[in-house]
């Protein structure tokens, strides 16, 4: 036995002086490694790869943004730089590499007309440049909010203000065309963050009580949260979502005090999904004119994981997935999340079978849940599924394409024998180094607002691959910095669209929330 202090010593010559300070872990979890703090030097300009807070990410994203014109002048810039004409192995290869950006034909798709309500001053409205506001229109179907409370975790707001926006708010919401009552079943509360479990219960069960003697339910709750909450909104959702069932609204001090008209707005939209009602629908849907969706009952799948930082090494991924509930309107979703092994790609719960002591061989999954809400909800089994997959890489696309169109195949099958409806599964990427500039920086007529390229811009040539059916889609308008094509790419399509249709269907999908 040695104390870590004559270890030291002995062997390097060297004292501690800090005895009292605690080691640093510098090997992994398997095979630890501990050094005293004083005898370490962290090299400069590494990669640090784990979960940055709020402040961090706002400092990094201020250096690193930039306007389209200086992004494209760097880019430039660097590869000027990197002189690969005199790069000795690329001669050796007889590589040769281009000092000017590729120019490559783009299609900008027109945005589709998205219908409101009619009681609204305007009953239709075609979206510009990628933006379009509530003003002098009304959802489509509006919500209701009979009973809600609201829990402030912020010390800045005074009860009174809490009560002031909660007013505000359901306004707002009743003018953009909800149900939405002006009183809450019990007057606002402010509470400690670090008590949020308790009080959460607490105020849930109190308002229960009060409203089963009347056999009604609790609708939502409206929840404000300091500017920098930390972990607090996460575990605020995840008691609302597996403890309580309860729908939830976040906002921030920061709004509270402000109380924008179009923060309000915004906020409303977001709470009438929640509350399952729908706030615009694509014009071309209800008048089914959608090629390869209005023709037959047809379900679109969304699907993504979402792996823990590094560092954090027994953390599970979480698998979510969502499926549209209406057909022909294909706006509402209902979503379902699960946890899974520590950064596994593939869904592990899409479908599964297990054994009952009763029933024999059960199976279920997220798809089997999802195709049997569809059929409550609309009457209709579906006849074609679109499935768009997030976040795969290429070095896993048919890895993932066999595990997880087995599951659906799988899924279908367990509903009814011979029940196959035909799948299009598309890869959607939005983690690539591929950015699309316009032409000319300033012709107004191919950059907006922002100095980016349109929305709606489609790329499918050139830059995509030979053989295979991909695309690179901008549908959004910019806002700061330089836009992020999605790209997609169709790894399996019995239902045989068209270039022409999948585009148009994507990027029409984008405006429906």
């Amino acid at each position: 036995m040695k104390s870590v202090v004559e270890y030291f010593y002995e062997t390097y010559g060297f004292v501690i002086q800090h005895t009292q300070w605690p080691c640093l872990q510098v090997g992994n979890q398997q095979r630890a490694n501990y050094l005293p703090m004083e005898v370490c030097k962290i090299v400069e300009g590494q990669r640090y790869s784990k979960r940055l807070n709020e402040r961090q990410i706002t400092a990094l994203l201020r250096v690193t943004c930039q306007r389209p014109q200086e992004r494209e002048y760097d880019i430039i810039e660097t590869v000027h730089q990197n002189a690969y004409r005199e790069d000795p192995h690329a001669k050796e290869f007889g590589i040769k590499i281009s000092e000017k950006l590729a120019s490559v034909e783009a299609r900008i798709l027109p945005a589709p007309w998205l219908k409101y309500h009619d009681t609204g001053r305007e009953k239709n409205c075609l979206p510009q440049v990628g933006q379009w506001n509530m003003m002098n229109k009304k959802m489509v179907n509006g919500g209701t909010v009979n009973n809600w409370i609201c829990i402030n975790f912020s010390r800045q707001v005074q009860d009174s203000v809490a009560l002031r926006f909660c007013y505000e708010l359901s306004q707002m919401c009743c003018i953009s065309g909800m149900a939405f009552t002006p009183e809450p079943v019990l007057p606002p509360i402010s509470a400690r963050p670090e008590q949020v479990e308790k009080v959460l219960k607490t105020r849930y069960h109190d308002a229960m009580t009060k409203l089963q003697t009347q056999r009604k339910e609790l609708d939502l709750l409206i929840v404000i949260l300091p500017d920098n909450n930390g972990s607090l909104y996460g575990d605020l959702k995840r008691i609302c979502e597996t403890d309580l069932g309860i729908v939830s609204q976040c906002c921030l001090t920061k709004h509270v005090f402000k109380m924008s008209k179009q923060y309000l707005a915004n906020v409303a939209l977001k709470i009438n999904v929640k509350v399952g009602g729908r706030n615009t629908v694509l014009v071309d849907a209800i008048s089914r004119r959608i090629p390869l969706v209005s023709d037959r009952p047809t379900i679109i799948f969304g699907a993504d994981v979402t792996h823990p930082h590094p560092g954090e090494d027994s953390s599970p991924s979480i698998a979510a997935v969502v499926a549209s509930q209406d057909w022909p309107e294909i706006t509402k979703y209902a979503g379902l999340v699960c946890a899974q092994a520590h950064r596994q790609e593939l869904i592990q719960d899409l479908f599964k079978t297990w054994q009952d002591p009763v029933r024999g061989t059960v199976s279920g999954g997220m798809i089997k849940e999802l195709l049997i809400s569809f059929r409550r909800a609309t009457g209709h089994k579906p006849q074609r599924i679109i499935f768009y997959r997030d976040g795969v890489s290429e070095g896993q696309f048919y890895q993932v394409l066999l595990y997880e169109l087995d599951a659906i195949r799988k899924a279908c099958a367990s509903l009814e024998p011979n029940y196959q409806p035909p799948v299009t599964f598309v890869v959607v990427q939005k983690r690539h180094h591929t950015r699309l500039f316009a032409n000319n920086h300033n012709d107004r007529n191919a950059v907006d607002k922002s100095g980016n390229i349109l929305p709606g811009t489609v790329v499918d040539s050139k830059i995509c691959h030979p053989t295979e059916f991909d695309f690179y889609l901008c549908s959004h308008a910019g806002i700061q910095g330089t836009s992020r094509p999605a790209h997609y790419h169709v790894l399996w399509d019995e239902n045989k669209f068209t270039a022409d249709a999948l585009q148009s269907l994507t990027n029409n999908l984008c405006y429906t929330y």
